[in-house]
């Protein structure tokens, strides 16, 4: 009957296939661990933008980095301007008001996140299209509740993995998974077996700029202990995260990694690599890393200006017959000592 319960319940595990790789469990672990204590990592000015804490279970998983960047969550409208969650866009043809998620059990609404998220990974890695009813059904069918559960699995797609669910067929709402930042890399290998990483890589680029273009080592990992990843230590969903940093990013060109003059012992530090600079902007980063954080890219006047600033020297580069200057196109790279250092 189109009669359903107001619990909805909820289907088991076993509905997506016993054979999948990345288990309902294992992505529920990673949406409910994100209750971290504050590193002040950042500069300064960063700490004005705090507001209201996020605690207990998290609606959204922007605590997930929030914590590491040293900034809190905060409830902000201007954080969804130009987002439009694909749960918002239909109420499955009803008028009816969407419940209230809070009058919904904690627990309910994790599993379901966790199992769309799950099913949103394996379509990713199986490259198939993506239809709201194949989620219905993951779901139980459980219509009233779906716009919220979508629009969470959608923020945890997005800053954890760094995808965004677009949807790209209203009249039969289907919806595709895309790299997120005009990124062309997602740290899977042709037939692997994981997750994508372009959410990891987009946290490494934002606190490299939010360090002045230039992050030490020890500065990284300190970022990076606070999410609950350590080096040489195999995290569940990033795997092996030194390699990871230190050389397919590197490797991919989307990191430079170097030694810095003068230290002994030796020390290191990263910068954004070329790749970097010539797929995404400072200004696309900060609005990614604004968003973790429930705010907008305007909260941080620094960063702003220096992103509004390298969105015009580019858009000058693209001009026919404009070169950019030398010196302006090594203090743009990021690689010129101290060209955007703040102290």
């Amino acid at each position: 009957s189109s009669k359903r319960s107001p619990e909805c319940h909820h289907i088991s595990g076993e509905t997506l296939g016993e054979s999948q790789d990345l288990e309902v469990a294992q992505v529920s672990r990673a949406l409910e661990e994100t209750h971290l204590s504050s590193h002040p990592l950042m500069p300064g000015n960063l700490k004005e933008a705090a507001g209201t804490s996020v605690s207990g279970f998290p609606e959204s998983p922007q605590s997930f980095y929030a914590s590491a960047t040293a900034f809190t969550p905060t409830s902000s409208s201007k954080s969804d301007e130009g987002f439009t969650s694909p749960g918002k866009e239909h109420s499955s043809g009803t008028s009816q008001a969407v419940p209230d998620p809070q009058n919904v059990p904690i627990d309910a609404l994790n599993k379901d996140v966790a199992l769309v998220v799950n099913f949103l990974l394996l379509k990713y890695q199986m490259k198939e299209p993506i239809t709201e009813e194949e989620m219905l059904k993951i779901v139980n069918n459980c219509q009233v509740h779906f716009p919220e559960i979508l629009m969470r699995a959608s923020e945890h797609m997005e800053i954890i993995f760094g995808l965004d669910l677009k949807e790209v067929d209203p009249a039969n709402h289907r919806y595709d998974l895309l790299i997120k930042l005009g990124l062309t890399y997602d740290g899977m290998l042709p037939g692997e077996v994981g997750v994508p990483k372009t959410g990891f890589l987009l946290l490494i680029l934002g606190v490299i700029f939010m360090k002045g273009n230039r992050a030490t080592e020890a500065e990284i990992w300190e970022v990076l202990n606070a999410t609950g990843i350590y080096s040489g230590r195999k995290h569940f969903i990033f795997g092996e995260p030194r390699k990871l940093i230190t050389k397919d990013f590197v490797k991919e060109k989307y990191l430079e990694y170097r030694q810095v003059a003068d230290t002994d012992p030796a020390q290191f530090e990263f910068l954004w690599g070329p790749r970097a600079h010539a797929e995404t902007t400072k200004m696309k980063v900060l609005e990614f890393l604004a968003k973790v954080h429930g705010t907008d890219a305007s909260s941080f006047p620094s960063q702003y200006e220096e992103a509004l600033q390298d969105e015009e020297e580019k858009a000058r580069a693209r001009i026919p017959g404009r070169a950019v200057s030398p010196s302006l196109a090594t203090a743009s790279s990021g690689v010129k000592t101290g060209s955007f250092f703040h102290t």
